[in-house]
């Protein structure tokens, strides 16, 4: 397929940017209609199939990235220096808490762990998967904590809506 000087743009602006980069965004650096940035994109995705390109654009976290297919991944890996950093067993399950009851507190979290997490959403806060959203109506106003866009991004989620069940999840796990 022949890409327009429009899908260059937007391949561009994908690579460099790094990050997702809303539809609306796109839709005011190129001076086109939000309509005609989607038709584009979704061009581009096909030839990008059909030419068997290592890369692919995804819609994550309202906007769309740049991405590596997933079945090139065992070729980067021996470039060495892509390291994957893996969450720890506690990191996740926090991570999880505050996924499926946001906004939430850290007293909270720890009554539904049973155990200490300032650590955990330190850590969480500083990866920028989790932030502070807001205070509880509540004697001494403890933080409220949501998760973030980057946790939209690393979990390859275009919203929390994306999210399983929770009932499904927890009947999941019972089986």
């Amino acid at each position: 397929m022949f890409y327009t000087h429009l899908q260059g743009h937007i391949e561009a602006i994908l690579f460099v940017s790094g990050d997702p980069v809303p539809v609306v965004k796109l839709s005011s650096l190129l001076d086109i209609p939000e309509q005609q940035v989607e038709l584009l994109i979704a061009q581009m995705n096909e030839a990008m199939l059909e030419d068997s390109r290592g890369l692919v654009i995804t819609k994550v976290a309202n906007g769309y990235q740049l991405c590596t297919k997933p079945e090139i991944a065992p070729v980067l890996e021996k470039l060495g220096h892509i390291q994957e950093t893996k969450l720890s067993m506690a990191a996740m399950e926090t991570l999880a808490i505050i996924a499926f009851k946001q906004p939430i507190t850290k007293q909270e979290i720890e009554s539904i762990r049973g155990v200490k997490v300032e650590g955990v959403v330190n850590m969480l806060v500083e990866r920028r998967l989790v932030r502070e959203v807001g205070r509880k109506e509540a004697i001494g106003r403890p933080i409220l904590y949501g998760t973030t866009e980057e946790f939209l991004t690393c979990f390859g989620l275009n919203s929390l809506d994306r999210l399983p069940d929770l009932a499904e999840f927890v009947a999941l796990e019972q089986s």
